[in-house]
């Protein structure tokens, strides 16, 4: 299990545009499992409904945890993909 801890940049935060990206690039790390976790509550990536429920704001701080097959090669997507649209 792989995770790392990001502070959103966007300043209309987790909005639809970039919870449909994220979670379309996170299904497409099947059977890899990707979940953010912000405060108590946490979802899987792959739900886009699941994720846009967190309310994740600009300034938030959210733990992204990875856990299958090529941790660190799926790791390494998911921080450029956060880091670039995040």
């Amino acid at each position: 299990m792989k995770s790392f801890t990001y502070t959103i940049k966007d300043a209309e935060g987790v909005h639809a545009r970039p919870a449909g990206i994220l979670c379309k690039a996170c299904k497409a790390m099947a059977p890899t499992k990707v979940t953010v976790q912000k405060g108590e509550e946490t979802a899987e990536c792959n739900k886009i409904f699941a994720l846009m429920s967190l309310g994740i704001k600009c300034g938030d701080e959210v733990t992204f945890t990875i856990e299958g097959p090529d941790e660190d090669a799926r790791l390494a997507e998911l921080q450029e993909l956060v880091f670039s649209h995040l």
